[in-house]
């Protein structure tokens, strides 16, 4: 599950960020509305995490809710803000938001409203995926080529998972870094270590290189 986290205060970026990866979830950041408009028109998440004020406007995360709902858009919304008075969150949800919740929060009640905003829009992925050679259930973690099962490490899968359940997407070397690897001194070295090592256990056509990252190979 891909979700968009926008906030544009630095340290509860890096800790929700962490907190969401270290539940299987692809998180993205974006610290202003514009870089969160710009993740946007690349591809739509499955969930998106909002704050309502930012410097350059205090009902800037609102406006954003609005104008993806103007344009259609049903991707999940959950307002994460410290305004907490009845008619901020009236708003909030008249807007488009599908929840709200107000800062300080117990991180446990966080990660609920995230599964239940995902279950209840129906975003849950595929249980499995099969292309070629390749299967990878999703929900029991396991990988099979050729129908051997293939032990892979955390870290392995995880970077396999990303790949899979977008197969048709290329990813760049950085996007994988930031993702997966965003304590490592050198991300980008981590990623090709880990897709060396992918490839190696796989076999070679597993994942495919194209200019600047990887998608998924086996056509």
């Amino acid at each position: 599950m891909r979700i968009l986290l926008v906030d544009d205060e630095p340290d509860l970026t890096r800790a929700l960020a962490a907190m969401l990866r270290a539940e299987r979830y692809d998180v993205e950041t974006a610290s202003t509305t514009d870089e969160a408009y710009a993740a946007l028109a690349e591809r739509e998440p499955d969930l998106i995490v909002l704050d309502v004020m930012f410097p350059e406007d205090e009902d800037a995360g609102l406006e954003l809710a609005r104008s993806l709902r103007d344009a259609g858009s049903e991707a999940p919304i959950l307002f994460l803000t410290a305004r907490d008075a009845a008619e901020d969150r009236v708003a909030g949800l008249d807007l488009g938001g599908d929840d709200y919740l107000t800062k300080p929060f117990d991180t446990p009640e966080l990660l609920a409203r995230v599964r239940a905003l995902l279950r209840r829009n129906g975003a849950q992925r595929s249980a499995a995926l099969e292309r070629g050679s390749l299967k990878v259930d999703f929900r029991a973690r396991c990988v099979c080529w050729n129908g051997a099962p293939v032990p892979l490490s955390d870290r392995e899968f995880c970077l396999l998972e990303s790949l899979a359940t977008h197969p048709e997407r290329a990813y760049s070397v950085a996007e994988l870094a930031d993702r997966h690897f965003p304590e490592a001194a050198s991300g980008a070295y981590a990623v090709r270590t880990y897709v060396f090592r992918l490839r190696h256990k796989l076999g070679p056509e597993a994942i495919a290189t194209v200019p600047g990252g990887y998608r998924l190979g086996v056509p």
